[in-house]
């Protein structure tokens, strides 16, 4: 996404993509997404990706993060990388948090 490789979740903005101390989604809270959260530039929709398969998404993380203003899509890592791809190319305002996969 920036020519930077990371081994690691990362939390991913148009232009910016840091390193993200999430695991998997057992530590994935609303806490958790804060640095795209807070701030004056929340996205208009969070992608987040769970992992390399498609897994339940914590009970009331949809409903704790749309509180703060984004929509949320959940899906696979490979989906909302793509997801995200099209995104930026539609010039849409959004993020990503994204697990790593293996």
């Amino acid at each position: 996404m920036t020519g930077t490789v990371f081994e690691s979740s990362v939390l991913v903005r148009p232009a910016r993509t840091d390193a993200w101390a999430v695991g998997d989604v057992a530590g994935l809270t609303v806490d958790s997404l804060s640095s795209l959260l807070d701030g004056p530039d929340v996205p208009d929709i969070l992608l987040i990706g769970c992992g390399p398969t498609f897994l339940p998404i914590p009970p009331g993380l949809v409903s704790a993060v749309r509180a703060r203003g984004p929509v949320v899509e959940w899906m696979d890592t490979g989906a909302a990388c793509r997801t995200f791809n099209v995104l930026m190319i539609e010039e849409r305002h959004a993020a990503a948090a994204l697990i790593a996969v293996d």
